[in-house]
């Protein structure tokens, strides 16, 4: 009976934690959140990996304002084209800079935020 009941315990606890795998990104955890619009276009950028695939991303220098609406610029790269006047939380790490973004309604930013980006 106690090995049943291990072995239940051990699966709740593996399962529990695929789930969280899956649920959690890690790229936000500790993060600052800062927001910023799109304004233009983002300058395209290309790399080769070690098999000579060119890959392309874009990169944008944006500001960014956190929730009292202290700004910073913030650079950050997309696999795409983003959508012009997207507005977006950046989750900023001091040692990594933007590790993830997020789209977002203008209404789900802080006031202070939304107040200094474009209208």
């Amino acid at each position: 009976m106690k090995k049943l009941i291990g072995f239940i315990v051990a699966i709740v606890i593996i399962v529990g934690g695929l789930v969280i795998l899956q649920n959690v990104n890690f790229n936000r955890v500790g993060a600052e959140q800062y927001y910023t619009q799109i304004t233009g276009e983002g300058t395209m950028l290309k790399d080769k990996d070690d098999n000579g695939k060119t890959y392309v991303s874009y990169e944008y220098k944006l500001p960014a304002f956190d929730k009292d609406g202290k700004a910073k610029t913030l650079t950050f790269t997309a696999q795409k084209q983003l959508r012009k006047n997207a507005y977006l939380t950046l989750f900023e790490k001091a040692d990594k800079g933007v590790t993830s973004y997020q789209e977002v309604k203008k209404g789900d930013i802080p006031k202070k935020a939304n107040e200094k980006l474009v209208k």
